[in-house]
């Protein structure tokens, strides 16, 4: 397999929220993210919240777990967000985590009172499970037990760019 930029993982994804603390709050109480320290040499106002500390006018949060990072960025102008859809659509752009089991998934998010949608698919008699629901922003999260399925390379095939 090539690897043309010598990429090791995925580091952080960003998310610009309407309101931070309650992005904060999501991300930590159902997801399980950990608030991190932010660097003192950056030069730019932002802040992570460092545990026991209260911060305000926070324009950033930094959360970290499961190998990965998510930067929370408090937007400038709220009402220029695109609008919050009710729907939960599967096939809309999302973030997707693995899951021990998926009973505990759907049981917390009702407990929780968060609306999700359930899917189930079948790929050669093995099933995969998920569960879609929104952040506080709309952002679509994905709960799966996608590990299930076995990774197979399209061995031989090539990806290729073409102009057109």
């Amino acid at each position: 397999m090539q690897n043309p930029l010598s990429l090791k993982s995925l580091n952080h994804f960003s998310l610009v929220c309407r309101s931070v603390e309650k992005s904060l709050d999501f991300y930590q109480n159902v997801i399980g993210f950990l608030p991190i320290r932010r660097p003192g040499s950056f030069d730019f106002h932002g802040a992570w919240k460092c545990i026991n500390i209260t911060v305000i006018n926070i324009d950033e949060f930094r959360l970290f777990n499961y190998g990965i990072g998510i930067h929370l960025l408090k937007c400038e102008d709220p009402d220029r967000m695109p609008s919050i859809s009710k729907i939960i659509n599967p096939k809309d752009n999302h973030i997707s985590f693995q899951c021990e089991n998926m009973a505990t998934v759907e049981r917390k998010l009702t407990e929780m009172k968060i609306e999700y949608v359930k899917s189930r698919v079948e790929e050669g008699g093995i099933y995969v499970d998920q569960v879609f629901f929104h952040d506080p922003d709309g952002s679509m999260i994905e709960i799966c037990n996608c590990d299930v399925l076995p990774v197979v390379p399209l061995a031989g095939d090539t990806i290729r760019s073409c102009s057109i």
